[in-house]
């Protein structure tokens, strides 16, 4: 009987024993406390807290147990109910000793969102919460924005009809069948029939977003190639790292989809007008693509952008390189356009030397031989892209991808003059945006990923490419080939012409801005030949040219931009009465009395005194006056040498 004690106590302590893990329960009760799991990324961790705390000090516990910022706590693991953390709400009242919960991480800085902290106070019913909780299951964000485009699309039924075929089909006319029922919009078949080569982007969403569960857990992740701020394991970098906050290793794959399948030039004169820079300076040229997004019917669910006008900023071009200076302006372009409808769609640059200046060819200076893009322009495209990005309700921050292109105007193989349209992928937005990517010296066709310094950690890039014996390999990218990097978009023109503009036929186009050569220069010269070619009742077609308003935007002799929206609106709607409400206001009939006088004085059918002669009709003159070299602008008080007609501050004539 003196051994009954001791068997007793071995067979309740047991581990792995009923007993025991009834007894260690038992104990947790008696002694007020619940364990509480907590699952995250880096595994399980048990919280021990009283029943009788709120839910707020349970975020505490959990912060202080796992040294994590910036999360919320949900009850089921595809994150659908989240526990707020209420002052007045127990855990006992939500969670039981021994019940699990999922810890996930959210952008921010603080301990958490900042809706779980503002609804303390608030008490739902049950109704509320259902609603809550169905919103919550819904996978898309709905505080993303996305374009209009992408909206209609997204409404949209996107299957592939097909006609009832007459030798497979031996149903009746209201069957369907498997030879003429619809087809997915990125059926593989299809596509290779007809020829396209990427799945649009909407047709990517809708495959990742097909099956059983109907894309449940699937969520564009943003690529990082920075290490996590805020590791408390260790000292920062370069004195210590670790797996947490380590960027994973990046293997680049061709990206099988792309967010514009197309690019439309309205007509084939906005490119003319274009290259007329270097028609005339053989410099290279640079500009940036004003249009919208529109659906592109020849691809399945597809976006195509239409391009209306080019923005040339300023620039220091050569024959062989373009260097972008700071464009003060900027601003003021994306309000004119943003009036008007139009938004920054992309950007196009030349790469032409002529091959016979007689016969009107250029050298082919890219295929597949060379290089379809240089790494410094896939660089650039990457900026421009990250400068722009595509909102998207899959994306974890919103963004994901760009619908920003790249159009390169270079010599085919017929060495005519022909269009190439290119976009780079997410991975190579996000080494570009991580600076982690930079050209070679000697090969255009090569980049170069960084190595890890002092100062910047850069993750290893690998791309995988086949050997001498046809078995396929994986490469560190240090060079890379930046054909990997790369989406070709189609770019062309309609067989019928667009004009959101106006279309000039025999007249003389107003010039281009930032073109600092003679015939090409933005000046009240230029404006008043311009608008005195042009009857009254042309108003509307002669105001409707996008470099012309940017013009008057900016015009600071007479401030206009404070009156210009009616007017704007006018062009954007091509409504003939607003634009002759316009035309009647006080500010542009001032402006037509400058015109006026500009083209009197220009012609030649007034004289206008010089300064020994204004001197003897008016006692008051300037004393510089006296010199029959200058003469003083009346318009600007600004004193001009004596053989200028016109003045050199305000443009006006003498």
């Amino acid at each position: 009987m003196a051994c009954a004690p001791l068997l007793l106590e071995n067979f309740i302590y047991k581990k792995r024993n009923f007993v025991y893990a009834f007894v260690r329960h038992r104990l947790f009760v008696l002694c007020k406390q619940s364990l509480i799991r907590v699952q995250s990324a880096e595994g399980i961790k048990r919280v021990e807290i009283s029943p009788k705390s709120n839910l707020k000090q349970f975020y505490d516990s959990v912060q202080n147990a796992l040294k994590v910022d910036g999360f919320g706590l949900f009850l089921e693991r595809n994150f659908a109910t989240e526990l707020q953390a209420s002052g007045s709400q127990l855990v006992g009242s939500t969670l039981k000793h021994g019940d699990m919960v999922y810890l996930k991480q959210i952008a921010g800085t603080s301990s958490r969102r900042a809706s779980t902290t503002a609804m303390e106070t608030v008490t739902f019913n049950a109704a509320a919460k259902q609603s809550i909780e169905k919103i919550s299951n819904i996978r898309p964000s709905s505080n993303v924005i996305e374009d209009e485009v992408d909206q209609q699309l997204f409404k949209s039924d996107g299957t592939i009809k097909r006609d009832r075929d007459t030798k497979l089909c031996h149903h009746n006319a209201n069957g369907r069948c498997v030879h003429c029922s619809p087809l997915e919009p990125y059926d593989e078949n299809y596509l290779k029939e007809h020829n396209i080569k990427h799945l649009s982007f909407h047709s990517y969403l809708r495959k990742q977003t097909s099956g059983m569960d109907h894309g449940k857990y699937f969520v564009f992740d943003d690529i990082n190639c920075r290490i996590k701020p805020g590791c408390r394991e260790h000292p920062p970098w370069p004195k210590g790292i670790c797996s947490k906050c380590q960027p994973s290793a990046i293997t680049l794959n061709r990206q099988t989809y792309r967010h514009v399948d197309n690019v439309m030039f309205e007509n084939t004169k906005i490119v003319e007008r274009f290259l007329n820079y270097w028609r005339t300076t053989g410099h290279q040229r640079m500009g940036y693509l004003y249009g919208t997004y529109e659906q592109h019917t020849d691809v399945p669910l597809g976006i195509r952008a239409k391009v209306a006008a080019i923005y040339e900023p300023p620039q220091e071009s050569s024959r062989d390189s373009i260097n972008i200076c700071p464009d003060e302006g900027a601003d003021d372009v994306e309000a004119v356009a943003s009036a008007l409808g139009l938004k920054k769609i992309g950007w196009i640059f030349t790469d032409l030397i002529t091959k016979d200046a007689t016969a009107g060819t250029v050298k082919q200076i890219r295929g597949i031989e060379t290089h379809f893009l240089t790494a410094q322009e896939c660089i650039t495209a990457g900026e421009l892209q990250n400068r722009h990005p595509n909102p998207c309700k899959y994306a974890t921050n919103g963004n994901f991808g760009s619908k920003f292109v790249t159009i390169c105007v270079t010599g085919d193989s017929t060495h005519q003059v022909h269009m190439e349209g290119y976009a780079v992928s997410a991975q190579c937005m996000a080494l570009v945006r991580d600076n982690c990517l930079i050209p070679t010296k000697d090969a255009p066709e090569l980049g170069y990923v960084r190595e890890s310094t002092d100062k910047q950690y850069v993750p290893d890039v690998f791309y995988k490419e086949k050997d001498q014996y046809g078995n396929e390999v994986q490469r560190l990218a240090r060079p890379l080939p930046v054909e990997y990097l790369l989406v070709d978009v189609p770019a062309s023109t309609p067989l019928q012409p667009q004009y959101t503009f106006t279309e000039y036929d025999k007249r003389q186009a107003f010039p281009i801005e930032n073109r600092y050569i003679d015939g090409h220069l933005q000046d009240f010269n230029a404006l008043s030949s311009y608008l005195s070619a042009w009857a009254n009742e042309e108003f509307l077609e002669a105001i409707s040219d996008f470099h012309l308003l940017i013009y008057l935007y900016k015009m600071d002799m007479l401030p206009l931009r404070q009156h210009m929206g009616p007017l704007l609106e006018a062009v954007r709607s091509k409504n003939p009465n607003k634009a002759a409400d316009f035309k009647g206001d006080e500010v542009w009939k001032l402006l037509e009395s400058l015109v006026q006088a500009s083209s009197s004085g220009s012609g030649g059918t007034t004289s206008y005194p010089s300064g020994a002669a204004a001197n003897a009709g008016s006692a008051g003159a300037d004393p510089m006056d006296l010199d029959a070299n200058t003469w003083t602008c009346n318009h600007c008080t600004f004193i001009n040498r004596g053989e200028l007609t016109s003045c050199e501050i305000c443009s006006l004539p003498r």
